[in-house]
């Protein structure tokens, strides 16, 4: 995913210069120097020291480098360097995750005189500025070699006075499944969104998918201003790492946990149903909230609720369960909490309370406000990772592991592999009867007559899931949610949960597709791509045969 290459560079060193920009007019006659070049170049040597030098082109081919050596006697301060450059041989694959280098800037350097880190970076010209690049920087760096020379008054070495010899970097290997991750990117295709797969046996990541995404190998000289100016501004944000840094409405993937938070209070217990007639009335305000399904779906239970995503049981379920209770219970799975993961700029997500309303809004929480809840509508946002931790953590029966990317560190000065075990975070104490409940609707939701059957239909092992859509512009009462005549950016999110084999779990996943519409049509399939390859190593064959997934009937949630 990531390594070194060496490379030609011809640098200029301001100081030895008479005249900087006569020089730079002479090179343009030996070598090809573009407008990106000289941008950089002002750019860099803005940040600079004279006395350094200062790189005017990267990556000069044998010929370029061979014609300028041919005339070096005409270039008072300039000179061809052999530098090590990084390098990302798949491009914008995994860039969210692994991150990228870049030159290291005044904020840089400070933060290594803090750190103490000034001797490994002499003659070190980038640092990890995101991701895996910038969590493991200490790892992956090493020590810079350097040799005192003495030298004559025409600069002409002498000899070698002292010879310290580099220390290579050590070299990490990911949890992640390199065509896993392939699959999982191309099947966004032209969505916009994110994806996390772990092991819930061990907190391991399978994948992880932020969509737009960018090409890291634009930063590793200094990103050109015009570059950065187009990724910086773009709409479709393809900087942003979705999948620990985008908030989103979890919608009905939210329902398992509320469920099993009923159930734990003893609120709702079997045989308790109710005869679901397409609404729900909140008491003394005659308030009135849709479920998803005009007219209803008859006689709903708790199981069947999960199973074909009711919102009417579960409105009521939450105003009789209460806001306390099931923000209490819901921050047990990690919402509105940092999962700890293994890079920087992870979001902790809302977790809607009383006391955060009053705080936010100086205003009272209102009952309304708690039957939305319930369906994962509201204050509460979630991130892909949270989404993907709470589900491993449901899928190992409430035992909670650190998710983490790193699955090895080969210590090269050493030669020692240190290899990391699952970390678990905590155990939560839940009645197997709640649980099995609630792992059964969810079973059922891929079965026929739930909201995902057909990703379940045909699958030779058995999924446990559930849909959710989650509205991104308020719907009036009486208007009839149509895409069609929608802004693409107004439609709804489609969100998809899942982990398999159900009976014993050993991929727990969530996914987010932005205005992608229904969790089942659009989600769903990216899901079970991914589960078919990681269970039965099935690779999908083409666009088409994916497509053929989606355009099945699909239930709306």
């Amino acid at each position: 995913m990531a390594d070194n290459y060496f490379a030609y560079s011809l640098e200029i060193t301001p100081s030895k210069t008479n005249d900087l920009s006569k020089t730079i007019d002479h090179l343009k006659s030996i070598i090809e120097i573009g407008t990106i070049d000289l941008r950089r170049f002002k750019k860099i040597l803005q940040e600079s020291s004279s006395l350094n030098s200062v790189p005017i082109k990267t990556n000069l081919s044998e010929t370029e480098a061979a014609r300028f050596s041919a005339n070096k006697f005409q270039f008072e301060g300039v000179e061809i360097k052999s530098r090590l450059f990084r390098r990302y041989p798949k491009g914008a694959f995994a860039s969210h995750l692994i991150g990228h280098v870049n030159r290291i800037n005044e904020e840089d350097k400070e933060d290594i005189r803090k750190l103490g880190w000034g001797q490994n970076y002499k003659g070190t010209d980038s640092i990890g500025k995101v991701g895996i690049e910038k969590y493991y920087e200490a790892k992956l760096h090493g020590t810079t070699g350097f040799q005192e020379v003495e030298v004559d008054a025409n600069g002409n070495s002498i000899r070698i006075l002292k010879s310290v010899p580099s220390i290579e970097g050590d070299t990490i290997s990911l949890s992640i499944d390199s065509n896993l991750q392939e699959i999982a990117e191309n099947a966004f295709d032209k969505y916009r969104g994110a994806l996390v797969a772990l092991n819930p046996k061990n907190g391991e990541v399978l994948a992880f998918v932020s969509r737009p995404n960018f090409n890291p190998n634009q930063f590793v000289n200094g990103i050109d201003t015009d570059e950065w100016k187009i990724l910086n501004e773009s709409l479709n944000k393809p900087m942003l790492n979705r999948a620990i840094n985008g908030l989103y409405p979890p919608g009905s993937t939210i329902k398992p946990f509320v469920a099993l938070a009923a159930l734990e209070n003893n609120i709702r217990k079997p045989p308790f149903n109710i005869k679901d007639p397409g609404f729900f009335i909140l008491p003394n305000s005659g308030h009135t909230y849709k479920d998803w399904k005009p007219g209803g779906h008859g006689v709903v239970d708790m199981m069947l609720a999960i199973t074909i995503s009711c919102d009417t049981f579960f409105y009521g379920l939450g105003l009789e369960l209460g806001i306390n209770k099931l923000s209490e219970f819901l921050s047990q799975f990690g919402f509105g909490q940092l999962t700890h993961i293994d890079t920087f700029g992870e979001n902790s997500g809302l977790l809607p309370t009383p006391e955060w309303k009053q705080k936010r809004f100086k205003q009272p929480w209102y009952l309304g406000e708690t039957v939305i809840t319930s369906i994962g509508q509201g204050y509460t946002l979630v991130t892909p990772m949270q989404l993907a931790q709470a589900v491993s953590t449901l899928a190992n029966n409430g035992l909670s592991l650190q998710p983490r990317f790193i699955s090895s560190i080969k210590h090269n000065q050493t030669g020692e592999l240190e290899v990391f075990q699952s970390k678990p975070m905590q155990q939560l104490n839940l009645k197997p009867e709640n649980l099995a409940l609630v792992k059964e609707g969810m079973m059922n939701v891929t079965q026929p007559g739930g909201t995902a059957a057909a990703i379940g239909a045909g699958a030779p092992y058995n999924i446990a899931a559930k849909t959710g859509t989650a509205q991104v512009v308020e719907m009036k009462y009486n208007q009839k949610y149509n895409p069609n005549q929608m802004n693409e950016r107004h439609r709804d999110h489609a969100l998809f949960i899942a982990y398999a084999p159900a009976e014993d779990p050993t991929i727990a996943l969530a996914i987010i597709v932005e205005n992608g519409g229904h969790g089942g049509s659009t989600a769903g399939p990216i899901a079970k791509k991914l589960m078919d390859y990681y269970l039965l190593k099935k690779i999908p064959i083409n666009k088409e045969a994916i497509e053929t997934i989606s355009l099945e009937p699909q239930f709306h949630d």
